[in-house]
């Protein structure tokens, strides 16, 4: 049997798929598919008979890229198989490979040599994102949401994150302190307006109003990473810059200010407090995606 070479995913994607040398065949224990030519573990099964993965964190891809992958395709084969699990006889569903599988039917082929697994839906999820970590060309800020998915929906700890991640805690707890800053600089972050170094001075800049304000200097201004790293460190020692506008607040207004910035912190999103007539008001919880209103919910255990 062929050694399989450890990758930085250390006991993370490459323990959950296993051996490549073996497949699931329609028995308990999972066994090698004679197949391929010479090589084990390959499968030829038709493309009509695999379903797309629905644990898959990717919702969008670059058609341009898929085009071009789908020429290399008609002109090279398939070099990288994919990786399936088996539903039942004749029916398989996508563990990971989605742009490989999309690809092929762009190319016009009707079969496409697949890995097959036994997975559950838990494993399903976290190879499929595992995979797109390590695999795709993600933002800062995509990884942040992968990682916090995997925890919420996997009931993982940091620890055991970075294992299957193959990261160090303090670099996991990085991407993840992103989701505390306001959705319109997570968006900047998502759009490549500003660097995850960037990202991570403005986390310490105390005040919502005072991340924006620099979060719209760095824009403006093109600031390094060493340019809002300095004025992160003026504003710790009492030189605040950009100041946001100050208002006289009453007793009230200021304890409704308190707790709109404990909720913004605790959400990692502006939330938005109003007052209304008489002890009515409202909230509102503003989210960037599905993956940070999911992320919202876990947080009200919804």
């Amino acid at each position: 049997m062929q050694t399989k070479k450890r990758t930085g995913l250390g006991k993370g994607l490459g323990a959950l798929l296993g051996d490549s040398g073996n497949a699931v065949s329609g028995s308990n224990e999972a066994q090698a598919v004679p197949v391929f030519g010479q090589v084990p573990g390959i499968k030829t099964i038709p493309l009509s008979s695999i379903e797309t993965n629905p644990f898959q964190p990717r919702t969008h891809f670059d058609k341009e890229a898929l085009n071009e992958l789908a020429e290399s395709i008609r002109v090279q084969g398939i070099i990288q198989p994919v990786t399936v699990r088996q539903l039942s006889e004749n029916r398989y569903q996508l563990i990971s490979g989605e742009r490989r599988f999309q690809a092929s039917a762009i190319a016009g082929l009707d079969e496409i040599p697949a890995y097959i697994r036994k997975a559950n839906d838990q494993q399903m999820l976290e190879m499929a994102i595992i995979e797109n970590i390590q695999r795709e060309n993600l933002n800062a800020l995509e990884i942040a949401f992968s990682y916090q998915r995997l925890m919420a929906e996997c009931n993982l700890k940091q620890e055991e994150l970075g294992d299957r991640v193959g990261k160090k805690r303090a670099t996991v707890n990085n991407y993840l302190r992103l989701l505390k800053l306001p959705p319109e600089i997570q968006a900047g972050i998502r759009d490549g307006l500003v660097s995850m170094g960037h990202a991570r001075a403005l986390i310490n800049v105390p005040f919502i109003e005072n991340q924006l304000a620099l979060f719209h200097k760095i824009i403006r201004e093109q600031w390094s990473v060493r340019q809002v790293e300095d004025a992160v460190r003026k504003i710790a020692e009492g030189e605040p810059e950009p100041t946001p506008a100050k208002t006289e607040k009453g007793p009230e207004s200021a304890a409704l200010e308190a707790l709109k910035q404990r909720l913004t912190t605790h959400f990692g999103t502006r939330v938005q407090l109003k007052s209304g007539a008489g002890e009515k008001g409202e909230i509102r919880i503003p989210f960037l995606s599905h993956d940070d209103l999911n992320r919202i919910l876990d947080l009200l255990k919804l």
